[in-house]
């Protein structure tokens, strides 16, 4: 699976491209109302006519940027090679003129701009720090992502988007104070691509004690699928979730019964196992015994055949890697 398409819809308004550099502006009357639309800011990500500062300067010139709620920041400039430092830089300078912004993304980059493990990223600590009011707030790459840990009041949901995660972000994120959060969304991703954290780095995730307000966990896209469901079959945190997604992974058929022999998952409203390599009989076994009591499974296993070489070597992959 790769990413192909941009957002058609952030924080729960549909995304609006801000013109870019060579598109006919159109009056500032004729552009959607601030805050009906989440703004996308984008520049061409090689040999682009204007630097993403520029774009965003723009922006503020011809909306009022005091009712913009949804913002999500494309490509930048050379994503493959640099950070968007001057990016967030920017941001930081302009929240005063964005009282209103509830909604943030980082990196709505898709795979004709950059491959999601080739996105250069940078310090998130800062824009979270600028926007105590933000409510959403995610961020695609791994690549020299850093994410410290912070305290945020208000942040309801937390996207953290890549083909590998460092085990330095996922700590980070673990070792944050996010009393409101609603939705946890991490692609762990794998190895191969700079994916290195380990089933302790996850334990906070399993407590919840620092996510008081959780009701939806996705842990998923990872190659150690199998071990985070086992730890999930008796966590603490489990008990008061409404989702919980696993999908995307290296889930197999020990994942998948350690999750069935551990603590009830009957009070959920779903269940997400897309993309797993499980067998027949076990796929069926979890809609047998959750079906009946109201859980939605997403089982769909279509995009996950494992591959065989001339050796009879079983190959089996997450979702988004690259």
């Amino acid at each position: 699976m790769t990413i192909g398409d941009h957002f058609t819809e952030f924080h729960g308004l549909p995304a609006f491209a801000f013109p870019g550099v060579d598109d006919a502006m159109p009056d500032a009357p004729s552009l959607p109302s601030p805050g009906s639309v989440a703004w996308h800011i984008s520049v061409d990500s090689y040999d682009s006519k204007e630097q993403w500062e520029e774009a965003f300067a723009r922006f503020l010139e011809f909306v009022d940027t005091t009712q913009v709620r949804a913002l999500v920041v494309g490509a930048w400039s050379d994503v493959y090679d640099s950070a968007p430092d001057e990016v967030i830089e920017t941001l930081v300078a302009a929240r005063d003129r964005l009282p209103a912004l509830r909604g943030l993304f980082v990196g709505d980059i898709v795979m004709e701009e950059a491959e999601i493990s080739w996105i250069t990223q940078g310090d998130m600590g800062p824009l979270l720090d600028a926007f105590p009011d933000l409510e959403e707030f995610g961020v695609r790459g791994g690549n020299q992502l850093v994410f410290p840990a912070v305290r945020h009041e208000r942040l309801r949901k937390l996207t953290v988007e890549t083909g590998g995660m460092p085990a330095e972000v996922v700590r980070g994120i673990a070792s944050s104070d996010l009393p409101a959060l609603v939705e946890l969304d991490l692609w762990l991703g794998t190895s191969d691509y700079g994916g290195d954290a380990d089933i302790v780095d996850l334990e906070p995730f399993f407590t919840g004690t620092r996510l008081p307000s959780l009701t939806r966990l996705a842990l998923h896209n990872s190659e150690i699928q199998d071990a985070i469901c086992a730890a999930l079959a008796s966590a603490p945190v489990v008990a008061r979730l409404e989702e919980l997604d696993v999908s995307m992974g290296v889930l197999t058929d020990d994942g998948a019964t350690a999750l069935l022999t551990g603590q009830p998952l009957t009070h959920l409203k779903k269940l997400d196992l897309h993309h797993n390599y499980l067998s027949p009989a076990l796929r069926t076994r979890l809609l047998e015994t959750l079906g009946p009591a109201g859980v939605e499974v997403d089982i769909d296993a279509d995009d996950a055949e494992s591959d065989e070489d001339g050796d009879g070597e079983v190959w089996r992959f997450v979702a988004v890697g690259e």
